[in-house]
């Protein structure tokens, strides 16, 4: 990473004067410090940021793009930092255009129902808006107090709420994009069937290699009647894994279904003091909603499944307040690892549900192999496994061993017909372990379209496609990734 200061003449130095001059000097920063901060995002992940630009508004942003495509100055947008994948790391002293200035909420159109959002806005900020008028904002990561609108849409974030909602796509109706050369265009629109090419689609899961989002219409979701969160707990995570299936088996699809092993109960417990039996193996938290008449049905479904299944007992969260004390046991969970170790590698992986089991058992056994602690929490209903690795990064042996233990999950799930990501975005976390479930066909498709957005392959570069890739070898001309390193 560079914390050097910027050579006088250099483009960096030209660019820094002329960011100075749209946005003043407060909102450019230089200083080598400032810059190491936004040289890394929540990954294990470190690269070399140049410049940070904070605009505050659209113009803002486009006049910073049009300066740095002047000089050949590589972009990477970034919105709160919480990124998992490396996706926000800035390399080969990138100007990050920081958003989390434009954090306004436009419009709130109760009809439709939607909303206009600038890219700075947090996830749950949007449902604070709305909630007096009956409406949410449905995709919730477990970061939504502290990640952004911008971010979820880069990534296509999921959340405990996307197996019966769906991820962000489906919830995002336009954007609006500055393009790398400063141009402005509008994706999607309003329209129940917005006519030609579904380029908002393309847009939303990108990673930031096609433009910068300045406005987002997000698709807003009425408030369930009626809603019941259930806590079952199990012996053995085989029979908390197999009650999953044997739910949506059954002819019910939740709202949202939640796992913990017994390492995280334990972190998240001692944290949220929510009551979570420690003694448990797994815990698994089920929530139906709906009219009353269906969340009855379905809540009795859960209970003769969950009994059939040995749960040692099934828990009915009594008040809203419980209900949201369990949930904040579950969304804490991360920040919770703290109570584990100082530092934590958090995988994010999709696997069919059939082969949950197997995926757990393989995961313990890449911990014992490497002598490490590694705990389980996950969206459990459509098979998004968060594998996460505790560990301390100031033992650079030990750091080895968790690099290598988690090259090995990656292997695993590949292995058993899962997916790179299921919703923290490739970036450059798993951007080399692409060609493992895509042909060069594939990727050199794929590498077409960011063509179409970013001719130069300017933004964003060296992330999603592994460098080679056919179709303007994205990011190849800046070598090897040699910025970008774990810690």
């Amino acid at each position: 990473m560079s914390t050097s200061s910027i050579p006088v003449a250099s483009p960096l130095a030209e660019l820094a004067t002329t960011l100075r001059r749209i946005l003043g000097s407060d909102r450019v920063l230089e200083e080598p410090l400032e810059r190491a901060l936004y040289a890394r995002d929540g990954s294990v992940q470190v690269g070399s940021c140049g410049l940070v630009a904070l605009p505050e508004n659209r113009d803002e942003v486009a006049e910073c793009m049009r300066a740095a495509a002047a000089l050949g100055v590589p972009v990477v947008p970034r919105g709160s930092g919480t990124g998992l994948a490396g996706s926000a790391v800035p390399l080969h002293d990138a100007l990050v255009i920081a958003l989390s200035r434009m954090n306004r909420i436009l419009e709130i159109d109760t009809e439709t129902p939607c909303a206009w959002v600038e890219p700075g806005v947090l996830n749950l900020d949007i449902t604070t808006a709305v909630r007096h008028l009956g409406l949410h904002y449905a995709p919730d990561p477990s970061s939504q107090q502290a990640c952004s609108i911008g971010g979820n849409v880069n990534t296509n974030a999921g959340g405990p709420h996307c197996l019966l909602y769906g991820v962000t796509s489906p919830h995002i109706l336009a954007v609006e994009v500055v393009l790398s050369d400063g141009s402005v265009v509008e994706l999607g629109g309003l329209a129940p069937d917005a006519p030609g090419l579904d380029l908002r689609g393309a847009f939303i899961g990108g990673e930031g290699t096609m433009g910068i989002a300045t406005r987002i219409c997000v698709r807003l979701t009425r408030n369930p009647p009626d809603v019941r969160t259930m806590l079952l707990d199990f012996a053995t995570v085989r029979e908390g894994a197999e009650t999953v299936s044997a739910i949506i088996a059954a002819g019910v699809v939740p709202a949202a279904i939640e796992m913990m092993d017994n390492g995280m109960i334990c972190a998240a417990e001692a944290f949220a003091h929510a009551g979570m039996p420690t003694d448990a193996a797994a815990v698994v938290l089920v929530e139906v909603d709906g009219t009353h008449a269906q969340v009855e049905y379905e809540s009795a479904v859960v209970n003769r499944v969950a009994t059939d299944h040995a749960a040692r007992t099934i828990r009915v969260a009594s008040d809203e307040a419980e209900r949201a004390l369990l949930w904040k046991a579950r969304k804490s969970a991360f920040g919770a690892m703290a109570r584990i170790a100082p530092n934590y590698y958090l995988h994010d992986c999709v696997v069919p549900r059939t082969r949950l089991v197997e995926v757990l058992d393989g995961i313990s056994e890449i911990a014992r192999a490497h002598d490490l602690v590694i705990v389980n929490v996950f969206h459990a209903g459509d098979g998004n496994l968060h594998p996460l690795i505790a560990f301390d990064r100031r033992d650079a042996e030990q750091t080895a061993r968790v690099m290598k233990a988690g090259e090995a999950i990656i292997h695993l799930r590949v292995s058993v017909g899962g997916v790179l990501t299921g919703e923290h975005g490739v970036g450059l976390e798993k951007r080399d372990f692409m060609p493992l479930t895509f042909t060069p066909d594939d990727l050199a498709a794929m590498a077409g379209v960011r063509a179409a957005f970013d001719p130069g392959g300017r933004m964003n570069p060296e992330k999603v496609l592994p460098l080679g890739s056919r179709c303007g070898d994205i990011g190849g001309a800046h070598g090897d990734h040699a910025d970008g390193v774990w810690v």
